[in-house]
């Protein structure tokens, strides 16, 4: 079943409608600053030749109980199915589930510690992206604190969380080629911990330590990719990106139950281009936390389960920013000089992706409950 026909069908469901799946035989971006101054259709990125050593999954410690657990959307002989994974093989959950919301809406956690079944070669099928493309892609800018300081900002005079959204055609599978644009020369990278919803928000609510478990179902590793040449001089944060390509999710998404949400604050992320670290932060250097977002963003709009929350990028991104100096002078310039001298600058920089690149992105914890997997991505020129 195609996805996009997958979509509509879902779209003329009841989307209150809830199935259970039953156990046992049943189971069958760098801030905006005043000088801050296609989904690739590539096949061979589909292929996942080398999934089994580029993936590395969940485990818990010795004796230590954990109600995480990782699962995949792919495509199999022509059908999209879930499943869960269990080392380098997936067991299918019976059903068909359109959406991210729908397999959310039919599972639980519990349940699926317990499927049992036949198993499929994580490299015999093409993993998608775990988020389907009718979701809400919502997020946070400048939300790690290294981050914000490498931007010239102060995280103490800092109040206010920036949101913005990308259009939900820039969701990708984990393994996709980057494509750039013929119009950017500044293309960027932001490793990012992506919070799913786990249930629909429709009016204001307070949400905190104690309720959290009620609204995320679990996270995703997200790469939130971004021309900077269209994001900052032409002011275009949802232009600049939410060109196709330029939202990598999973391989996985960990669903998570009450007791394992607290390693949302101690997840390492880190990203490689050409096997050089260049993001390596906690998820803890985090200032506006996902239960401080969803709780402001409440009064502001909807959220549907399965919608999805990039929750902002630590340090490390291509981008670099003036000093305060340089920016004050640089409000005195005319606009057309002042972003001439901005894409001279920035056009220096050796960190920039440049087609042939390749880019690993990994997010997990230190004992190895959570580990989302890796993304492997090359990038190449549109």
């Amino acid at each position: 079943m195609k996805e996009t026909e997958a979509i509509k069908q879902h779209n003329t469901v009841d989307t209150d409608r809830r199935r259970v799946v039953k156990t046992g035989a049943a189971l069958s971006a760098a801030s905006m600053l005043p000088l801050a101054m296609t989904v690739s259709t590539s096949q061979a990125s589909h292929v996942n030749d080398e999934l089994s050593t580029q993936i590395e999954h969940t485990h818990s410690k010795e004796g230590r109980e954990t109600m995480s657990i990782n699962t995949v959307r792919y495509k199999y002989e022509n059908d999209i199915h879930w499943g869960v994974v269990k080392g380098d093989n997936i067991i299918p959950v019976p059903g068909q589930y359109a959406t991210t919301g729908d397999f959310i809406n039919a599972v639980s956690v519990a349940d699926l510690k317990m499927i049992e079944g036949s198993t499929i070669a994580l490299k015999d099928v093409m993993i998608l992206s775990p988020i389907t493309q009718n979701q809400r892609f919502v997020c946070q800018g400048a939300n790690y604190r290294r981050h914000m300081i490498e931007s010239g900002m102060n995280p103490e005079d800092k109040n206010f969380n920036m949101i913005f959204t990308k259009s939900s055609s820039s969701m990708a599978p984990h393994n996709t080629d980057i494509v750039r644009p013929s119009v950017s020369k500044l293309l960027d990278y932001e490793v990012e911990l992506g919070v799913v919803l786990k249930a629909p928000i429709t009016g204001a609510v307070t949400i905190n330590s104690s309720n959290l478990h009620e609204y995320v179902a679990g996270v995703v590793i997200v790469n939130d990719i971004t021309a900077r040449d269209v994001q900052i001089p032409q002011m275009q944060f949802y232009k600049g990106k939410s060109f196709r390509t330029f939202g990598p999710i999973g391989p996985f998404l960990c669903l998570m139950d009450k007791q394992d949400l607290h390693y949302m604050d101690k997840l390492q992320l880190t990203l490689k281009v050409n096997g050089e670290v260049r993001q390596n932060d906690s998820s803890g250097d985090m200032v506006y936390r996902p239960a401080d977002t969803l709780t402001e963003l409440s009064s502001v709009h909807d959220f549907d389960t399965g919608d999805l929350l990039a929750t902002g990028t630590p340090a490390g991104c291509a981008l670099t920013v003036p000093s305060p100096a340089k920016q004050k002078l640089a409000a005195m310039i005319p606009e057309a000089i002042k972003w001439k001298l901005f894409l001279k600058m920035q056009g220096e920089s050796t960190q920039y992706l440049q087609p042939g690149d390749s880019i690993e992105t990994t997010i997990r914890s230190s004992d190895g409950v959570i580990d989302l997997g890796k993304q492997s991505n090359a990038v190449v020129q549109g």
